[in-house]
């Protein structure tokens, strides 16, 4: 192989690796904790961040203390029992990774949970039925976030490390 087709190479998979853009997920994996407290599952969320570096959770699957959570609280309504706090449904890949509002998701067991910040400290309402208004328990958490990648990122990460691998081969071979 010429010298000018092995940077030839070099350059096209320098283009594939860096053209690939900051990480959009659209499945975060995502967990909080507290003493007696251990909530964890995956969201589904928009690709693209809004303005302010937020992205849309549209899906929520997981568990708080074993039990099964059976659904995302749509943005705009709040769980049952904490009016007037509506969720917006929103995590960002930066700190806080959550908004005042934060999202929303039902139990299996009936109860409602809304995980929230006030931009320094996460927190949990938890929500019992009968739901009585603003009598639920607020408990501070330590919530993490990340994006989990996409196989098609991974597929072009590896492709393009295997024509570097190609190309230097290809030149040592000369």
């Amino acid at each position: 192989m010429t010298p000018i087709r092995i940077l030839a190479a070099a350059t096209v998979c320098f283009a594939a690796l860096s053209s690939t853009p900051p990480v959009q997920a659209a499945t975060w994996s995502w967990d909080y904790s507290a003493a007696g407290i251990a909530a964890s599952g995956t969201f589904t969320t928009t690709d693209t961040p809004d303005s302010a570096g937020f992205f849309t959770v549209t899906a929520i699957t997981g568990s708080r203390n074993g039990v099964a959570i059976t659904g995302l609280e749509p943005a705009g309504s709040a769980i049952p029992g904490n009016d007037p706090y509506a969720v917006d449904d929103l995590v960002s890949i930066a700190g806080p990774q959550l908004t005042w509002n934060g999202f929303g998701y039902a139990l299996a067991d009936g109860n409602w949970v809304n995980p929230f910040s006030d931009g320094s400290t996460a927190w949990e309402y938890l929500s019992v039925p009968p739901y009585p208004q603003g009598a639920g328990q607020e408990v501070a958490v330590s919530f993490s976030a990340a994006p989990v990648d996409e196989p098609a990122t991974v597929m072009l990460t590896l492709l393009g490390v295997c024509g570097l691998a190609a190309a230097s081969r290809a030149r040592r071979g000369r």
